[in-house]
């Protein structure tokens, strides 16, 4: 399910990391080396309430694949490659907001995308299906990522994974980014979203990978349920 463009973007970004994402994502890591004790607290917390929402939210999982079934053909999952910590690839998963087939349109609605950047976000995306723009408005087509933080590709709090040819446009310091673990949440969902201009978006990465702590993540976590409440920035 992932266009040629980005397939070609991934083999040439992240299929092998190239020399300068490398170096300066390594760079950042080597400057700020967070405590070992640090390290496994967030990747404990992560494992713990992964796997304990993947069992409690069972039942919320099928009742919004039935929701993707009757509002369009298609599958029920969306997967798609995105770069990861250091620039690795991973496959990466969501509920289909979208129609069956939608990334072979991404060329024909590129005149649509309201941010400044090479990230693509449409207010209102004429791909989205209508059960699409419910789960988007809530945020509940996020949840299967629970697994890629179950699996060790993401964590719960960090920047959003990139698409490969989002990373091949960005502006060389924008790659610091690359030097923690992605997120489900972080400083960008929880201050906007989609309403965030993308270099203020970018600005609130870096700033995050070269900050980090535990009790950052927790002030994220806990600003993440208002946000989705709210809704602010999220389709």
């Amino acid at each position: 399910m992932i266009a040629t463009s980005a397939t070609a973007a991934a083999q040439t970004v992240v299929g092998r990391p190239l020399p300068e994402m490398q170096r300066r994502s390594q760079r950042i890591a080597d400057s700020r080396t967070a405590p070992l004790s640090w390290r496994i607290a967030k990747r404990a917390l992560d494992i713990v309430l992964s796997a304990l929402l993947l069992v409690i939210l069972a039942p919320v999982f099928a009742l919004i694949a039935v929701g993707i079934k009757l509002s369009s053909p298609g599958p029920v999952f969306f997967s798609q490659m995105r770069v990861g910590k250091r620039g690795r690839e991973f496959r990466f998963y969501k509920f289909r907001t979208m129609v069956d087939g939608a990334h072979l349109l991404h060329e024909h609605v590129l005149h649509l995308n309201e941010l400044d950047g090479p990230a693509l976000k449409i207010a209102d995306d004429p791909r989205v299906h209508d059960f699409g723009t419910v789960l988007r408005r809530t945020s509940l087509d996020e949840l299967p990522q629970l697994w890629n933080v179950l699996r060790g590709d993401m964590s719960l709090v960090g920047p959003r994974p990139a698409l490969p040819r989002e990373v091949a446009n960005y502006e060389p310091h924008y790659l610091q980014r690359l030097a923690v673990m992605p997120g489900i949440t972080g400083l960008w969902q929880v201050s906007g979203r989609a309403n965030v201009p993308f270099r203020r978006w970018m600005a609130m990465d870096v700033w995050y990978a070269r900050h980090w702590n535990p009790l950052l993540d927790l002030w994220i976590l806990a600003r993440t349920v208002p946000a989705v409440f709210r809704g602010e920035g999220a389709w």
